[in-house]
């Protein structure tokens, strides 16, 4: 299945939130909802609003992606929710390291 998004989540004090899933609306409303199937560290940091959302493709970049992004500095996860930096960029290194790896055995 090729549906997957990986989405950022902007919490009260600023801070961005990153995750994926195959249904981004579903997903915020868990987060936003505050139940146990939303995220525990989103609780209580409330408004919440969603700053991006983008179509990544299968499951496994997604998961490449999101690990990523979530290593990233505050400013370059801003520079990604202003479209300063690309999703394809990040696509790119993950595929350059790829090949890297598999031309050194």
């Amino acid at each position: 299945m090729n549906n997957w998004f990986l989405y950022l989540i902007r919490c009260r004090n600023g801070r961005l939130y990153t995750g994926i899933t195959t249904d981004v609306e579903r997903r915020f409303e868990e987060h936003e909802s505050g139940d146990k199937k939303g995220s525990k560290y989103l609780r209580g940091k409330a408004p919440l609003k969603l700053a991006m959302k983008k179509k990544i493709g299968n499951r496994s970049m997604a998961l490449k992606i999101e690990a990523k992004v979530k290593k990233l500095s505050k400013i370059k996860k801003e520079l990604l929710v202003d479209g300063k930096i690309k999703i394809r960029e990040i696509k790119k290194k993950i595929n350059s390291t790829a090949n890297n790896n598999t031309q050194g055995k």
